[in-house]
């Protein structure tokens, strides 16, 4: 507890009520990390906490701004060893100034910064696996392992948490599992303004009575574009038609991957039939204009926000089988297929990959509402943000016990 604070047991109210909580991340931009530092934040000022945020610029600052956290410019993007050496210091003066009662670390260079920071002036440190960071070189596992070195680890599914466990043995005392959270408030059909929907399909140049097939992921090579293009031109052979492909995400720089995709397309003579749409804001919307949504990572997902918000709104979803997918998706074997809340199928293969989007698409009127119905309850039950927050705050406040 930093000089002047009121002692923790003297506090009313919500045990956070009065403590400063800050989050470090790169920079606010769109993500799962980040929006989930969001969440956290306008949790936190709920809870009549302040919730401060150092990161560099983004979109989302200002959603930051909207919901009650505090945006402090640094630049925690950086990866150059001398620069993070440097704003160290600089981190552990703002800690001393805003007399920050813990520093919660969202990705790896600026949790070095962080880790720094925190044992110059013996602030707790909480760290959150969000990726798998599981590089097998021992400098990357080096770098990797800042993430394992906090007071309190968070893993965000049990799948990130075994990894933890095989790669940092020491740090599985320390971490706690908590799955990501969405806002099922936002996610909900019954929210959603057909206009919206109605504005998707216009922007994205699909007729009325054209289904899509959605892709939401940035341009990245292992977020399987590519794999889907190969099952979309089998789909397309087969005689599937009046239905568009759709890929939704930033390229985030990637030009030489954004030109390999369009290669692709060319090649599989798919340029009618697969588009890009650069980044999407409003996912609820995209989401419910779907028929299908398709997640096909060619490596394992941590968690796989895509996929539970899909399930939210009631869109039947298709998921490579790695990594965090069977936590997120109830399919066969671990389910009776009348139990399913999607499909899985297995990683590279194009040919499974048609298969369960044709059979997806091809799910009747009472099979999808039985489908939409049962992936609704299942989010409702695990994957809230309302959950989330709570087991999070919840965190802070053990983890601030400890020091009284």
């Amino acid at each position: 507890m930093h000089e002047g604070s009121s002692s923790f047991a003297d506090r009313s109210g919500h045990p956070l009520a009065g403590f400063t909580i800050l989050q470090i991340l790169p920079e606010l931009s769109a993500g799962g990390a980040e929006q989930t530092t969001i969440d956290i934040a306008a949790a936190l000022a709920e809870a009549g906490a302040r919730a401060l945020v150092a990161s560099e610029s983004g979109r989302l600052v200002s959603e930051l701004q909207a919901k009650g956290g505090i945006w402090v410019p640094f630049p925690a993007k950086t990866k150059n060893p001398i620069a993070m050496a440097l704003h160290v210091r600089r981190l552990a003066k703002l800690i001393k100034a805003e007399r920050v009662d813990i520093v919660h670390a969202r990705s790896r260079a600026p949790a070095w910064v962080a880790h720094g920071a925190t044992r110059l002036t013996k602030t707790p440190f909480v760290t959150t696996f969000h990726g798998a960071y599981s590089g097998k070189a021992a400098l990357k596992q080096r770098y990797n392992s800042v993430m394992a070195q906090g007071d309190m680890v968070i893993a965000n599914s049990h799948y990130t948490a075994d990894l933890i466990a095989k790669i940092y043995p020491e740090a599985v005392p320390k971490t706690k599992i908590i799955y990501r959270g969405i806002d099922l408030r936002a996610f909900s059909p019954s929210a959603i303004d057909p206009m919206r929907v109605q504005a998707v399909r216009r922007q994205w140049g699909v007729a009325p009575d054209e289904r899509i097939v959605l892709l939401a992921a940035r341009l990245s090579p292992w977020k399987g574009h590519k794999l889907l293009i190969a099952a979309a031109k089998r789909l397309v052979e087969s005689g599937l038609s009046d239905t568009k492909f759709i890929f939704a995400g930033d390229p985030q720089g990637r030009n030489a991957y954004v030109r390999e995709i369009d290669q692709e397309i060319e090649k599989a003579h798919l340029q009618n039939i697969v588009r890009r749409v650069g980044h999407w804001s409003d996912m609820p919307a995209a989401h419910l204009a779907a028929a299908v949504v398709v997640v096909p990572s060619t490596e394992p997902e941590a968690f796989g926000r895509v996929t539970v918000e899909a399930q939210a709104i009631g869109t039947p979803v298709v998921v490579t089988d790695l990594g965090a997918a069977p936590e997120t998706v109830l399919a066969p074997p671990e389910v009776e297929a009348s139990g399913r809340t999607g499909w899985r199928v297995p990683p590279h293969d194009a040919g499974a990959l048609a298969g369960a989007i044709g059979e997806a698409l091809n799910y009747g009127a009472s099979a999808r509402d039985m489908l939409a119905f049962r992936g609704r309850a299942f989010v409702q039950t695990y994957f809230s943000v309302d959950r989330m927050c709570s087991e999070t705050l919840a965190a802070y406040v053990a983890l601030l016990a400890q020091r009284v």
